[in-house]
C-alpha cells in the first residue's frame, strides 16, 4: 500500500498476485485467535482500494499500460486485475455469506475481459514479465484458475448462476485442454479450485495431481517450490534454492485439505488412499518453520537471488505470499 512502485492512479494501489491477494484471503482467518471483532484497519484498505477500481473500471488505468511497459501491457493489466479484483472481493464476502454488489460488478468485469477465441479461448490475458510464478507465460493458466477460484468461493451459489454457464464452460474447456502441459505449482492451483467448483476437471485428472504432488514431498514432510516449476531457471544465473518452503508446501496442503471428508462442494469420492498421514507432515512441517523474529513463513525466489533483487521489498515478495497460505493451510476448517 505505501510502496512507491505499487501507486497508480485516483490515488489507488497496484494489486499483486505476491502480496495483496494471499493477504486478503489469509488475514480474515487470524481474527478469533487474535480476539478481532472486524476487519483489521490494512483489510479494509485494501477492500476499499479494490472497491474503488471496480467502481471506477472504465475511467481508471490499468496497472500497466502498453506506452509505459511495451505491447499488450494493456490487456494483460486489465485482463489480470479483473480476475484478481474479483477473487478479493469475493474472498471478502464469503466472511459474511453475501455477495455484494460490488463483487458482482467484478464479477461483470472479469468475464467482460474473458477471451472468447483463439488459443487461449476461455481464459484473460496475463501479465508477462517473464517471471514465475506468477508472470511468465505460462501464466495464463495460474490466472484462469484463480477465476474458478473467485467463482467458486462466491457465496449465494453464484456459480449456478444461469447467466454465467458458458463462461464457465469456456474457462472448464480451457483448464481441462491445457492441463497436460503446465508445471505443478499450476496444477496444484487447478487442483484447489476443482474443490470449489465441482466438474471443474475429470476425477482422473485429480487423482494424477495428486500422486505426482506425493512424489515431490520431501523427506522433512515439506515441498520445495523449484521442484514444482519445471526446469525454470533463475535470470542471474544462480541456483534454485531446493529446501522445502513456504509457498510449497502451504499452498499444496491447503489444497489438499479441501478435499477432507465432509468438505462441500468439493469432496472428492475417488481418494481413495489415507491422504491425511501425507497433509499432516506438511502441516507440522509449517507448524516448524514459522520465523519467530519477523512471523513470516521463508520462501525464496525464482527468478533471482536475494543478493540480486531490485530492493527489499521484492526479496519479501515470496515470504509474502508464503505467510498467506502457510496461514491458510494451519487454519483451515476455522475460518
Amino acid at each position: 500500500m505505501g510502496w512507491s512502485k505499487a501507486q497508480r492512479d485516483h490515488e489507488t494501489f497496484c494489486i499483486s498476485c505476491h502480496t495483496a491477494v494471499p493477504y486478503a484471503m489469509a488475514r480474515a482467518r487470524l481474527r478469533g485467535s487474535l480476539g478481532e471483532q472486524g476487519a483489521s484497519p490494512a483489510e479494509q484498505r485494501l477492500i476499499e482500494n479494490v472497491t474503488k477500481r471496480v467502481r471506477l473500471w472504465k475511467e481508471v488505468a490499468p496497472f500497466y499500460s502498453d506506452a509505459d511497459r511495451g505491447e499488450y501491457k494493456t490487456v494483460e493489466s486489465r485482463g489480470t486485475e479483473a480476475v484478481l479484483n474479483a477473487l478479493v472481493l469475493a474472498s471478502h464476502d464469503a466472511q459474511n455469506g453475501q455477495l455484494s454488489e460490488d463483487a458482482r460488478t467484478a464479477f461483470a468485469n472479469m468475464w467482460a475481459e474473458q477471451e472468447k477465441s483463439g488459443e487461449r479461448r476461455g481464459a484473460w490475458q496475463w501479465l508477462r514479465f517473464k517471471n514465475e510464478p506468477w508472470e511468465a507465460d505460462d501464466s495464463d493458466f495460474y490466472g484462469a484458475a484463480l477465476g474458478a477460484i473467485a467463482t467458486g468461493i462466491a457465496p449465494g451459489d453464484y456459480r449456478e448462476r444461469p447467466e454465467i454457464q458458458s463462461n464457465l464452460k469456456l474457462l472448464r474447456d480451457y483448464l481441462q485442454s491445457k492441463a497436460a502441459g503446465e508445471p505443478l505449482m499450476n496444477r496444484v492451483v487447478l487442483l484447489w479450485a476443482s474443490a470449489k467448483v465441482p466438474g471443474l476437471v475429470e476425477p482422473e485428472l485429480q487423482r494424477a495431481i495428486v500422486a505426482e504432488v506425493f512424489a515431490k514431498q520431501e523427506a522433512d514432510g515439506g515441498w520445495n517450490l523449484p521442484a514444482l516449476a519445471g526446469n525454470w531457471s533463475r535470470h542471474d544465473n544462480t541456483p534454485q534454492d531446493v529446501q522445502s518452503d513456504g509457498y510449497a508446501t502451504g499452498l499444496i496442503v491447503y489444497a489438499m485439505e479441501q478435499f477432507a471428508p465432509g468438505k462441500e462442494p468439493g469432496q472428492a469420492r475417488w481418494i481413495g488412499e489415507d491422504i491425511s498421514k501425507r497433509v499432516n507432515a506438511g502441516r507440522n512441517w509449517l507448524a516448524s518453520h514459522q520465523d519467530a523474529a519477523t512471523g513470516y513463513w521463508p520462501s525464496a525466489s525464482l527468478n533471482k537471488s536475494e543478493a540480486n533483487h531490485i530492493g527489499p521489498e521484492t526479496v519479501r515478495f515470496m515470504n509474502d505470499a508464503a505467510t498467506a497460505y502457510s496461514v491458510m493451510a494451519l487454519t483451515n476448517g476455522r475460518e
